[in-house]
């Protein structure tokens, strides 16, 4: 896959007392982004909950570049970075981007797939492993 993107609007409630959007924001719409990622390829609630698994995260990141105001136009796009070849554990970074090229934030979250009834951290289903190795790869991107 080439690449996956989001468009974004921004809500009064995302705005901070400065009129700019807070910064958990940023991390709300990462995740945001991964969802819609996984529901698009199949990988809904549903199924995840039928499978028994579902995603951890152990670090979750923000770099903040510029702000980001109501009326900015913005999307956010989504990129694996690096992952075990098995996809049990993963790194994927997001683009926050404004006004069509700026780039606002860079967020990066690092996971792997738990066993909802064990509560261990498990291999995850071939299904899902190939919807990871579908997932757009980074330019820099490496096997763990």
């Amino acid at each position: 896959m080439e690449n996956f993107k989001l468009d974004i609007q921004t809500r009064w409630s995302d705005l901070d007392p400065n009129f700019h959007l807070r910064h958990s924001v940023y991390y709300d719409w990462g995740a945001l982004c991964r969802v819609h990622f996984l529901n698009l390829y199949g990988l809904n609630a549903a199924v995840m909950q039928e499978l028994k698994i579902g995603p951890i995260l152990f670090r979750e990141e923000a770099i903040f570049r510029k702000e980001i105001r109501s009326e900015d136009v913005v999307f956010i796009t989504l990129e694996l970075k690096k992952a075990r070849k098995d996809f049990s554990r993963w790194a994927i970074q997001h683009q926050i981007i404004k006004s069509g090229d700026l780039l606002a934030a860079v967020v990066t979250v690092e996971g792997a797939w738990i066993d909802i009834e064990k509560r261990k951290l498990t291999l995850p289903p071939d299904k899902v492993a190939h919807i990871f190795d579908t997932m757009p790869k980074g330019e820099n991107f490496e096997w763990m």
